[in-house]
């Protein structure tokens, strides 16, 4: 059975790389054709940064978003052609049962797993960071008010709050900026400001035309003045909360930017925390579309390969609408997102249970 285990677990890796290494060129064929006339419009822009900032890490990225559907796809193509050359027939005639038979399909959905879980915390957000910068420079226009933040508030501490009505995140300057600290449940003291700019070099703010007062038991002190520098404890970036900022950070970094922001009492962090949970859902589904792509290339079917491969492409079109509305919902403010990103794993984790027990007869 060893040398059964070598060669099912061969023929899995084999046709999983070669998958993808045909679905990847498609997706870089389709791209340099919606993208060449940008890249040929730009006179700074040169090959190697387009080869290296761009494309090497749009293959990283579609690398791993391709890798559950290649698995689905490489088991079906060998899994059906071991079933029409009769291998499997001589299998069943050995009494190797049917969960014996999905041994070596687990170490394979197993190495690629692993692959893939390192690939979605660690490396394709760092490679991501390079492509959106690159897309954000030569690619993509810039939306009008796209860098603006309106009527942010953040908690700092237990006891301070900040609320800017409007921040530009390109100039690093706002209007309208207060800030409260409190004593209990009474304000301590409130600094206000007509407008706020923030210098990266010292990580100060400058503070225009601002006003300070100081609430007392018996009498409050006002402070009036023109400019002041301070600090405090946040950065402009502590302004965004986009979901494409999430694509960005590692795991590591998005765990504890999540944290940081929920002490701080930013409301819906969903976008983020679906991001987060997608990272480990997403690589996961090997195990069980691999469990249903064997059950239904198991047998000999009339029309071969192409009847599985309808089949199978059938249900990994639900399985990615099903991935797309999860991620969509479970963004909503006050919905349960580790459930919502986990049910279409949920439901076809079913379907492959189901379909493992009647293969089992």
């Amino acid at each position: 059975m060893k040398k059964i285990d070598a060669y099912i677990l061969k023929k899995f890796l084999t046709t999983f790389f070669f998958t993808l290494l045909i679905l990847i060129p498609i997706a870089v064929a389709i791209d340099i054709a919606e993208k060449v006339d940008k890249f040929l419009n730009s006179d700074t822009l040169t090959l190697f940064e387009i080869l290296n900032d761009y494309y090497k890490n749009f293959i990283i990225y579609y690398l791993n978003t391709f890798m559950p559907l290649a698995v689905f796809i490489a088991v079906i193509i060998f899994t059906s052609k071991l079933s029409n050359n009769t291998e499997i027939v001589a299998i069943n005639n050995a009494k190797i049962s049917f969960t014996r038979f999905l041994y070596p399909y687990f170490i394979g959905a197993t190495l690629i797993t692993i692959f893939a879980l390192v690939m979605n915390h660690f490396v394709v957000p760092s490679s991501s960071k390079v492509r959106k910068k690159f897309e954000n420079t030569y690619i993509k226009k810039p939306k009008y008010g796209e860098d603006i933040v309106k009527n942010f508030s953040l908690q700092l501490t237990d006891s301070t709050y900040i609320f800017i009505q409007s921040f530009d995140l390109k100039r690093n300057t706002g209007y309208n900026f207060s800030t409260d600290v409190y004593q209990g449940d009474k304000i301590k003291s409130k600094l206000t400001a007509n407008d706020i700019s923030w210098n990266p070099k010292d990580s100060t703010f400058k503070l225009y035309k601002y006003k300070i007062r100081r609430i007392f038991k018996d009498s409050d002190q006002i402070f009036l003045g023109k400019m002041i520098d301070t600090t405090f404890a946040f950065t402009p970036k502590d302004l965004i909360y986009k979901s494409a900022l999430a694509q960005q950070m590692p795991s590591d970094e998005l765990i504890n930017f999540i944290n940081i922001s929920k002490k701080r009492g930013v409301k819906n962090l969903n976008a983020h925390l679906v991001e987060l949970h997608k990272r480990t859902s997403l690589p996961i589904a090997s195990y069980f579309l691999t469990i249903i792509a064997v059950a239904l290339s198991f047998k000999k079917r009339r029309g071969g390969t192409g009847v599985n491969l309808a089949v199978g492409f059938g249900l990994m079109f639900v399985y990615v609408f099903f991935l797309k509305v999860s991620e969509v919902l479970g963004a909503v403010a006050g919905a349960n997102s580790l459930l919502t990103v986990w049910i279409p794993n949920i439901v076809f984790g079913a379907l492959a249970l189901y379909l493992y027990y009647n293969g089992r007869k």
